[in-house]
């Protein structure tokens, strides 16, 4: 089953979780390994997640927190993506 970026990008935190099963992580890391934004989604996420725990000590962050992060990553990647394409990035 083929994902589109949408969905991807709604489960992608899960994966970062460790939330999903094997079955979810293969079907995201395959759509990740062929979609570029997606995959860089994915990395910004993961440093965002990476920081929050640094900088909370461990502390899991309210799924609140999460949301509202969540919402606005999506927003921001969305918005970058519209934009066109920068023929001075690889």
């Amino acid at each position: 089953m083929e994902l589109d970026c949408t969905a991807v990008l709604a489960d992608v935190w899960l994966m970062l979780d460790g939330e999903c099963d094997d079955r979810t992580r293969e079907r995201l890391q395959h759509h990740m390994d062929h979609c570029a934004p997606c995959i860089e989604a994915y990395g910004i996420e993961e440093k965002i997640k990476s920081m929050l725990h640094r900088k909370c000590g461990g502390d899991k962050a309210p799924d609140s927190l999460r949301e509202r992060l969540a919402v606005e990553i999506r927003a921001v990647t969305f918005r970058a993506g519209d934009l066109p394409a920068d023929p001075n990035r690889a």
